[in-house]
């Protein structure tokens, strides 16, 4: 009778859990939307290999592919993102300035590790707004924080109202640092302890300039050359159009990111990032020659976790509580243990 009993309680939980997934993914959607003026588009959940159009991520990362059958000379692969691919929808779509597009992405990163914030499933919200010309520096990608920051602080009050054990922990206003001043303040830690240390700090930061070399020869994180401009020079002398939102979690007592964004490489950037990176090769590829060639629209976007968000406003310990993956037999029995119960 007590397993029973157990089995029972842990059901239930499980199903309260997927109602309130749905209410967190439901209201952020709608706040997100109106708060960029966004439209909801299809997104696809395989691309061409070779086309260039797949996110490559750290650069380090395998896609999962295979062959399709009567396009044998071209696989296919799963996306990690869609960080390249929205941006040809924009011009397909002919989107003004202002306006942009939002999916719901779904994806595969067989490379992640297993961790309680990690699957190698991963579902995200990506948008992309186009933007003018002119708003191509740091006052523009601020504002733009500033409103999907905004965006989540009103779920997580609407989530407290259903809720009322899940307490509010955001603060209102967030908190904006470039890499190379955490690089300052914590000189002798690691680029995840220097997160650690801002985010218990502040609870909200959004941390620019990831993916280019700071004043000590190393980048705080890797980028791929070819989506975020993470090398532009700004008026305070620091470099980087690009950063990550990331709050402190209380429950893993940890910094916690949310979302990776930027404004996105123009002809211009995408030569010099590519020279970095000594990829050069790669300007021969589908996406870069349109890019190249001043056929996409400059734009701004991002992608958001869905199971990060629903995660943290939901304060739970293990992102498998909140999404379907697949897990070794021995984290199962390692929550269980903890009553942690992955859906």
């Amino acid at each position: 009778m007590e397993s029973k009993k157990i089995t029972t309680e842990t059901l239930s939980a499980k199903l309260l859990t997927e109602e309130a997934v749905t209410l967190v993914k439901t209201q952020f959607e709608q706040h997100l939307s109106q708060a960029l003026n966004l439209k909801r588009i299809s997104s696809p959940m395989i691309v061409l290999k070779g086309t260039g159009i797949n996110d490559d991520l750290n650069g380090i990362e395998r896609p999962v592919k295979f062959p399709v059958k009567g396009m044998q000379e071209q696989p296919a692969e799963v996306v990690h993102s869609l960080a390249k691919w929205k941006r040809l929808r924009l011009k397909e779509y002919q989107m003004e300035p202002g306006t942009g597009i939002l999916t719901d992405m779904k994806a595969l990163r067989p490379d992640e590790d297993f961790t309680p914030i990690h699957s190698i499933y991963v579902d995200q919200w990506d948008w992309e707004v186009v933007m003018p010309d002119e708003s191509r520096e740091r006052s523009y990608l601020k504002e733009t924080v500033r409103k999907i920051y905004t965006a989540m602080v009103a779920v997580e009050r609407e989530v407290a109202e259903v809720y009322p054990e899940k307490y509010q922990v955001l603060p209102e206003e967030i908190t904006f640092l470039h890499s190379e001043d955490l690089l300052k303040r914590y000189p002798h830690l690691s680029p995840k302890q220097r997160e650690d240390e801002a985010a218990k700090e502040f609870g909200a930061i959004f941390l620019m300039g990831i993916g280019g070399k700071l004043s000590h020869g190393e980048a705080h994180d890797g980028r791929a050359p070819d989506y975020d401009d993470w090398s532009s020079q700004c008026a305070d002398g620091y470099c980087g159009l690009n950063g990550d939102i990331i709050v402190w979690n209380p429950v893993l007592e940890q910094a916690f990111e949310l979302s990776s964004m930027g404004i996105r490489v123009d002809a211009e950037t995408l030569d010099r990032q590519l020279v970095i990176r000594e990829q050069q090769e790669r300007a021969g590829l589908y996406y870069h020659q349109q890019l190249l060639g001043g056929h996409l629209p400059q734009s701004i976007g991002g992608g958001i976790g869905q199971s990060r968000l629903c995660m943290f406003l939901l304060k739970k310990r293990h992102i498998g509580e909140v999404q379907v993956s697949i897990w070794p037999e021995q984290v199962r029995q390692e929550c269980e243990e903890q009553g942690i119960y992955l859906l």
